[in-house]
């Protein structure tokens, strides 16, 4: 089981690039493209708070809980 962040798709939906992103939240690039790229072990609720802000969205747009099915393989439980 783990959090899988989808801010790739949110920002391919907003027409929105990483770099935009970064100086509009005042967020390194290298620390969300940390993010995006699944390597991130947590998240300030600080910057959760101005992405959603910035992205128009809610947590929940961002974070996707996934389960490992019998085989290993992962599902998404919901997106």
């Amino acid at each position: 089981m783990t959090i899988r962040v989808t801010l790739d798709r949110v920002l391919l939906e907003r027409r929105m690039s990483l770099t935009e992103l970064s100086e509009r939240v005042g967020v390194t690039l290298a620390n969300l493209s940390i993010l995006k790229t699944g390597k991130a072990k947590a998240i300030r609720f600080s910057t959760l708070e101005a992405l959603c802000r910035e992205l128009n969205c809610q947590p929940g747009d961002l974070l996707v809980f996934d389960t490992e099915d019998e085989e290993g393989a992962g599902r998404v439980a919901a997106e």
